[in-house]
């Protein structure tokens, strides 16, 4: 429901930026694009470290619901934003308070037995995914009929609403009393050999996904708008919906790859499959052939999201849960915040085409840092 809150209305950032805050089409248009873009992510990435030292200290789910508390704020007052600067402030705040993925992560790996933390992280991302299937649809179709700041508004409300179930519904174990000093979760992590190079790796590998999803979602709506005049925002809706459905369906299905597969291999594999997937919205003559390349990016990001989030929780001690997924949503972040500045940048000065082509060549980076970089987590 909060995934849903923020897809409602984040896809169409250039849509709102064009037709609502009269920012000129051309270069103007994707250099704003990139940096409302970004900016969430540059907030996230400071402040999500904070907040997860701060979730293995008070505990997981209030941290949960200050980050959708803060995303409901944030982006119900962008409704009020009158040009590109408020935007871009607006956008810095809502990465700074919010980061629902990252607290619900670290709450779901730390409350699940170990032998189920594969399948649970991959419900968690198949919930995330089918929010961000129905909310772009739905606010590309609604953003078409009321215009764009209502739909931001209604994004807000969302979020707020999303709050009552977690508040009434979820419970949180209470901590373990410990006798002595308190150990520090870089203690925990520094006992076991190679821990933190692996977790490193895989915390680069959640960046480079997030960096080439963003990235290819935004360049999506500008290849769209080189190719049409009309109904592009529904038209985005469509696709970044299909996106969702597909990423939801192999969030779940993925665990019985990985099985068989192991998770590096998995993982490596759905970053050279997406590499080929971003490369087909490039190439494509046709607006149609643009939606089928970003939903199947979805379906192989879909697998190589929980696949490397689940390697983490099964990496990383109970007690430095929050800890470790919040300096990784500072990873995810930062590929938030540079995705669509190194998109929007090359798409200024080479064309939307030649961006695509160059996150494709992230992604197979991405495919080759998991196979050569990340170890197999034991059974």
């Amino acid at each position: 429901m909060a995934i849903f809150g923020f897809s409602f209305a984040f896809p169409f950032l250039s849509i709102f930026l064009h037709h609502d805050l009269g920012v000129a089409s051309g270069p103007q248009l994707d250099l704003w694009t990139a940096a409302t873009a970004s900016a969430s992510g540059l907030a996230m990435a400071i402040a999500s470290p904070i907040w997860g030292i701060l979730g293995d200290r008070f505990g997981r789910k209030p941290m949960l619901l200050r980050s959708m508390l803060g995303g409901a704020i944030t982006v119900g007052l962008i409704f009020f934003a009158q040009n590109p600067v408020e935007l871009v402030i607006l956008r810095f705040l809502q990465g700074a308070t919010s980061g629902t993925v990252a607290a619900a992560t670290a709450l779901v790996a730390a409350e699940t037995p170990r032998s189920r933390v594969g399948w649970s992280l991959g419900v968690v991302n198949s919930g995330i995914a089918l929010g961000g299937a129905i909310g772009p649809v739905v606010g590309g179709l609604a953003g078409a009929v009321f215009g764009l700041r209502l739909v931001f508004l209604g994004g807000g409300v969302l979020l707020l609403l999303s709050l009552i179930p977690v508040l009434v519904i979820v419970r949180e174990s209470p901590p373990v009393r410990r006798t002595g000093p308190r150990v520090s979760s870089l203690s925990l992590l520094r006992a076991q050999p190679g821990l933190i190079k692996a977790l490193v790796v895989l915390m680069a590998a959640q960046g480079l996904v997030s960096l080439c999803n963003s990235a290819s979602q935004q360049l999506l709506v500008l290849r769209l708008l080189g190719m049409l005049t009309t109904g592009v925002s529904a038209l985005a809706g469509i696709g970044f919906s299909l996106a969702g459905i597909f990423s939801s369906a192999s969030a779940v299905g993925y665990t019985t790859v990985s099985r068989r597969l192991g998770y590096v291999t998995t993982a490596a594999a759905s970053g050279f499959a997406g590499a080929v997937s971003i490369a087909v919205i490039g190439i494509a003559p046709w607006p149609a052939l643009a939606l089928i390349g970003i939903g199947l990016t979805g379906l192989f990001f879909g697998v190589l999201i929980p696949a490397t989030a689940s390697m983490i929780g099964l990496e990383t001690p109970h007690d430095a849960q929050s800890t470790v997924f919040g300096f990784n949503a500072s990873a995810i972040a930062m590929g938030f915040f540079l995705g669509p500045l190194i998109g929007g940048a090359v798409a200024a000065t080479s064309g939307v085409q030649v961006a695509l082509y160059v996150i494709a060549g992230l992604s197979v980076g991405l495919g080759t840092l998991v196979l050569t970089g990340a170890r197999e987590p034991a059974r």
